[in-house]
């Protein structure tokens, strides 16, 4: 179970992206806080490249992000579908949500055979047999709980309509109720962004990424940085409290594979931008600590007891206090540091979220 013993204030989330909030600025205009062990120094996004060094690797993913959330009807109630998984025979692993005009904040509460609430939170969203009419005439339909722990996501098919193109016509990114309002797709893409031939992508924006913009990677790469990209489509990140995160595809190509052990054979830190390319990077790497080239499924969850044989930094950004997430930081990490930047990104009003602030783990 990870937790840091900080409140969060709700004025601490980041409501629009920054470029929005300070009119002028680019991506690159967000905040970064930087935690070498428990010692916390405070900088500007655009100041990454002289806090790293020649020879660092940048891991980085390339998963695009999908227009994942579908308005849909349960008879005449209004839910919303979020498509958070692709699977290998064509069924999608999704979550139905309420709206409530601030997002889709809510996860729809299963039903019984009588209507009444299904016991239990395996039947949450179901039962098996829901059907939900979709635009276009599309249906969707509940077959069984992705997992024996049966929390909120489900396998479903969707028949008269290809979901990719569905996403594409109907689709919106999916948010939550701290933000302030819709934005448009393009907001959600990361600059590493690369599409997909089969329509696979990310429920939701692999998010410390972000910040990064063209200029920034050129100037990055003109001071000897290095750029490895793999691929990790992210699932749903609405998860509860301390809810471990659901398999995902991944993929580690053999010449990313090749600069990451070049990286840790010499004097280059790899660098790791967001939990999902810690995930994909270690779900490649043998116990030997090399990387191999890698793709399929994964289910690694990164704790503190399990460790990290590859990553020696990472960029992330700032997690709720009950997020497993945290697991993987304190791997990276420690918890001491962990709870020293913690409780320095709320003293110096850090924002939270996607579109919020920046946290730089070094050794």
């Amino acid at each position: 179970m990870a937790s840091v013993a900080v409140r969060v204030p709700r004025e601490l989330s980041a409501r629009v992206p920054v470029e929005q909030r300070e009119p002028g600025r680019d991506r690159d205009g967000v905040r970064l806080l930087v935690s070498r062990g428990t010692e916390v120094s405070h900088h500007a996004f655009g100041e990454l490249p002289g806090l790293l060094r020649a020879g660092d690797l940048l891991v980085v993913n390339t998963s695009p992000t999908l227009a994942a959330a579908v308005d849909g009807r349960i008879g005449h109630t209004r839910v919303v579908v979020h498509f958070s998984t692709r699977g290998d025979d064509g069924r999608w692993a999704v979550e139905l949500r309420e709206p409530d005009g601030r997002g889709t904040t809510r996860a729809r509460a299963g039903e019984g055979g009588h209507g009444a609430p299904a016991p239990g939170p395996a039947a949450a969203g179901g039962p098996a047999g829901t059907r939900v009419r979709l635009p276009g005439g599309a249906r969707l339909v509940l077959e069984e709980p992705l997992s024996a722990r049966g929390e909120r996501l489900w396998w479903a098919r969707v028949s008269r309509a290809e979901v990719p193109g569905l996403l594409r016509e109907y689709g919106r990114p999916i948010r939550y109720s701290y933000t302030e309002r819709d934005q448009p797709l393009s907001v959600y893409q990361t600059v590493f962004a690369l599409p997909s031939g089969d329509g696979a992508g990310s429920a939701e924006m692999p998010s410390a990424a972000r910040p990064f913009t063209a200029r920034l990677v050129a100037e990055l790469v003109s001071r000897g940085v290095q750029f490895a990209p793999v691929t990790l489509h992210t699932g749903v990140a609405s998860a509860e409290s301390h809810e471990p995160p659901y398999p995902e595809r991944f993929a580690v190509p053999e010449a990313s594979a090749r600069l990451i052990n070049a990286a840790r054979a010499g004097d280059g830190r790899v660098v790791a931008v967001g939990t999902t390319a810690v995930r994909a990077v270690e779900s490649a790497a043998g116990a030997d600590g090399v990387v191999r080239a890698r793709a399929g499924w994964t289910g690694l969850v990164v704790t503190p007891e399990r460790g990290v044989r590859v990553v020696e930094g990472l960029l992330t950004g700032l997690h709720e206090p009950e997020a497993s997430h945290l697991l993987m930081l304190e791997a990276v990490a420690g918890r001491a540091a962990i709870d020293r930047g913690y409780e320095a990104a709320v003293r110096g009003r850090y924002l939270w979220h996607e579109f919020g602030d920046v946290h730089l783990l070094l050794p």
